[in-house]
């Protein structure tokens, strides 16, 4: 039977999956979070002590020394018997049918977690943070080194808890958490290649070789195929352009900030082709009509 000493909860049960749940209603809810099914006995204990809401408790196996914390979803239990999400029996080392100890604590807020996945696959998940903030509403507490369960997507993704602040237990209802996630287990940094930088051959690092090359611009020097798939015969290669040929040109002395000079033709014309530009008239043809005109009287 449960005992009281100085307004504390203790009691042991035997402990089982929520698969074990007798009823025709599903209780998967349960193994989505961290809170365990008690019998209605200890509701009616702990009604009578003065225990601080939320209520929370210890679960400790004595035969392994292994401890963690939870909190209550109902008091529909057996007497005699509490329900545990799968992944709290293992944190536990707890068989079906194993007892365990059930202690009410208070834990302080929490303010810092930090999480470490149990697998890479974690990472495949577009907002981990939001995801792993929506599991964590059905919990209600963390202890530092358990590994929670959460269920995503149809999917079980384990989490360790790495650390936790103020306090190795934590509670986790209305407060302000921060979320911090280590590496992934198993996780490997993807290997960078080493960039080789590769040092400037002669041409390229002598400035004075630019003299030497061809600047000049050749016109239609492209190889190019026939449609009928003959191959066409071997023309000359073109005549290297000689620098005495490479014409420079003349700056316009004349030229003032602001002022834009547009020159149109910078050769000197013909004097045939002025005098005929000169001589022009515009609209000075003749025409004709389809339509003899009459003779006027």
């Amino acid at each position: 039977m449960p005992r009281a000493f100085q307004n504390r909860f203790s009691t042991q049960y035997r402990c089982y999956s929520v698969s074990m749940l007798a009823g025709p209603n599903d209780r998967s809810d349960v193994e989505k979070g961290g809170k365990i099914i008690m019998p209605p006995s200890a509701l009616d204990q702990l009604s009578r002590l003065n225990i601080t809401y939320p209520m929370l408790f210890k679960l400790t196996n004595k035969n392994s020394d292994r401890m963690t914390h939870c909190g209550v979803l109902e008091f529909v239990a057996d007497e005699g018997i509490c329900y545990l999400p799968h992944w709290m029996m293992q944190n536990l080392l707890l068989e079906e049918g194993g007892l365990v100890q059930v202690e009410s604590v208070n834990l302080m807020v929490a303010t810092y977690s930090k999480f470490q996945p149990q697998s890479p696959d974690f990472l495949d998940i577009t907002n981990p943070k939001a995801v792993l903030e929506n599991a964590l509403r059905n919990f209600a507490c963390l202890t530092t080194g358990d590994v929670i369960a959460i269920n995503y997507n149809e999917k079980i993704y384990e989490l360790r808890v790495m650390e936790t602040k103020p306090d190795k237990a934590v509670s986790i209802i209305e407060c302000d958490m921060n979320v911090d996630f280590d590496a992934p287990l198993g996780y490997k940094e993807p290997e960078r290649r080493p960039q080789h930088h590769e040092e400037p051959t002669e041409e390229e690092g002598d400035p004075s070789s630019y003299a030497d090359m061809d600047m000049g611009f050749r016109a239609f020097t492209g190889s190019g195929n026939r449609l009928d798939g003959k191959k066409k015969g071997i023309e000359p290669s073109p005549a290297p352009i000689d620098p005495s040929d490479i014409k420079r040109g003349i700056p316009n002395y004349d030229y003032k900030v602001g002022r834009i000079t547009f020159i149109r033709n910078s050769k000197p014309q013909p004097k045939k082709i002025i005098d005929d530009v000169m001589q022009f008239i515009a609209f000075s043809g003749e025409g004709q009509s389809l339509r003899k005109k009459g003779r006027k009287p």
